[in-house]
């Protein structure tokens, strides 16, 4: 065994399965996608460790960890991998590689499972991610789908996909709609390092050669930050506007965000935010509105008074080709009117020059 190479990130898809040995609190914030966590310490373990090793030292710390180690390890081999064949080769990583994951490896081999240990652990990982972003990106052949609030984007980015067109979609990614209202109930969003691992993730699956399909997003979506890289991407990318009408935007809306209806105090406080930029009398009518669920008043204006008039200007701003933006017109936003307009964005997309 002693002939061993050290495994790098890129060596990863080799292993029959990716073990996560870090606590799960640590697991939750950011992985590897596909690894399964099998924490040797969990989250209260690892905080009594780190105390004792702060107080007493470093022997007394291993003493006290070892234990819990073996004993965390013993339940792992009885529990999560007790079906595993003789044949199994996993790769184990902790937080630098260090002694988490290599106690796992020492008795994952002692069983006779080819058990290997990631070079760096997960902080190799997340170097890999940011190179990732940072390297593929400015190679992407962007295509960005813009449209005023209310036309259906995210859902033509889905009819894209379902046509076998490369799609990015960054809300999905960040559990949230990209606006004031954007939040999903019930739905945190992800750590910014698990938000950028998705992206990192399409990334690198992508064919370069072909367009990528992305909604035009501002720089934040939620509390998340785009990479900047990809921001500067998109800024200058040929951009494909969805024309619909605004009475098919309402109608949309109304479909898509009926769920705001049912919590109308968040709805209200949601309001609220805007009062300096509306004014009171506006907010506190949107906010009766939103009290009694009268969401058709409200989107109405919304759209008419909030989002519309800032949306040209804000487009012209961030798309540094929004003057020579093409246009599919979409006088319908049902569902088969949300198909035509894929088909139609598809039937622009011939080759574009790139431009960095």
């Amino acid at each position: 065994m002693s002939h061993r190479q050290p495994v790098r990130v890129a060596d990863r898809h080799a292993f029959d399965a990716l073990i996560d040995a870090r606590s799960p609190a640590e697991f939750a914030l950011d992985h590897i996608p596909g690894a399964i966590n099998c924490p040797v310490l969990n989250d209260e373990e690892r905080h009594i460790v780190g105390t004792v090793y702060v107080q007493t030292g470093a022997f007394e710390a291993r003493r006290i960890g070892g234990a819990m180690v073996a004993a965390n390890i013993a339940t792992h081999l009885r529990d999560t991998l007790a079906d595993r064949p003789e044949n199994w080769k996993p790769l184990v990583y902790c937080w630098r590689g260090g002694m988490r994951s290599g106690s796992m490896v020492t008795w994952l081999r002692l069983v006779g499972w080819d058990a290997q240990q990631l070079a760096g652990g997960y902080k190799s990982f997340r170097r890999h991610v940011i190179s990732q972003i940072d390297t593929l990106t400015p190679q992407l052949d962007l295509r960005v789908i813009c449209g005023a609030t209310g036309s259906a984007k995210t859902r033509v980015l889905h009819a894209l996909a379902a046509r076998g067109a490369q799609v990015l979609d960054l809300e999905d990614f960040a559990n949230h709609k990209g606006s004031l209202l954007g939040s999903l109930p019930g739905v945190p969003q992800p750590s910014q390092k698990h938000f950028e691992t998705r992206i990192a993730a399409v990334l690198e699956t992508l064919d370069l050669k072909r367009p990528l399909y992305v909604e035009g997003e501002s720089i934040r979506i939620g509390r998340l930050s785009l990479p900047l890289s990809l921001v500067a991407r998109m800024r200058a990318a040929p951009c494909v506007e969805v024309s619909a009408t605004p009475e098919a935007r309402l109608a949309y809306l109304l479909r898509d965000y009926a769920y705001l209806g049912d919590d109308r105090n968040a709805l209200a406080d949601k309001m609220g935010v805007l009062k300096e930029m509306q004014g009171k009398e506006t907010v506190t009518r949107w906010q009766q509105w939103a009290h009694e669920a009268d969401l058709p008043h409200l989107f109405a204006e919304l759209m008419s008074l909030h989002y519309d008039p800032h949306y040209e200007k804000s487009q012209s701003l961030h798309f540094r080709t929004w003057a020579q933006r093409q246009r599919v017109e979409a006088p319908d936003l049902s569902d088969q009117g949300i198909e035509a307009v894929a088909d139609a964005v598809l039937a622009l997309a011939e080759p574009s020059s790139p431009s960095a």
